[in-house]
């Protein structure tokens, strides 16, 4: 089973609501870091990778078909070369709602974990964001950066930009499927995130 989708938008961008949305549109199971924090293996794997482990792309995404959040976005380059038939979606805000997002959940989470090889730690302050997570302007700065490179790397047929609030049209066009009789996904706000997922594994 290869990816069909891959996500390149940071976390706190609407992922989650992405993935649930792609479940919905019959692009799931949808890898997304609430499946590294469920599971050992998967734990175990992308720690690895983070570490510096060559990675086995078809193992580490094994019965998934499509992927959103840390840790794959990190990966972005690698795996629109692996996948080269996968579409490509960038999930997007402005960056001060972003930076107040990530700022009460994610950064919250980082500074309450006692795990230095979490991939909260490991891979998203220090690689993601080379160790300052909690700088405002170094943050704003990375995910602008990020933006940029995703829009100047991928195709433009291969590429969707989805805003935060642009729900089904756009990206059932970008996938070719129809709009389900359904609302937009609407998950892991800020409330839910801290009360679920504060503590990254």
């Amino acid at each position: 089973m290869a990816i069909k989708i891959i996500g390149t938008g940071f976390g706190r961008t609407g992922t989650d609501s992405m993935r649930e949305a792609l479940s919905i549109l019959g692009y799931g199971p949808c890898h997304h870091m609430s499946a590294v924090n469920t599971n050992e293996e998967q734990k175990r794997l992308w720690r690895a990778l983070a570490k510096g482990a060559a990675p086995d792309w078809n193992t580490l995404f094994s019965g998934y078909v499509s992927c959103m959040d840390w840790p794959s976005a990190y990966y972005w380059r690698e795996l629109i070369d692996f996948y080269p038939d996968a579409r490509v979606i960038l999930t997007w805000r402005s960056p001060e709602s972003w930076w107040e997002s990530f700022e009460k959940t994610i950064v919250a989470g980082i500074a309450t974990s006692q795990e230095p090889d979490s991939l909260g730690v490991a891979l998203i302050a220090k690689q993601v964001f080379a160790g300052r997570p909690q700088d405002r302007a170094a943050a704003i700065a990375a995910y602008e950066a990020n933006v940029e490179a995703v829009i100047a790397t991928v195709p433009a047929e291969r590429l969707l930009v989805h805003r935060l609030g642009d729900g089904w049209e756009p990206l059932c066009a970008h996938l070719g499927v129809a709009v389900p009789d359904q609302p937009y996904p609407n998950r892991n706000n800020t409330k839910d995130f801290r009360s679920t997922w504060l503590s990254l594994k």
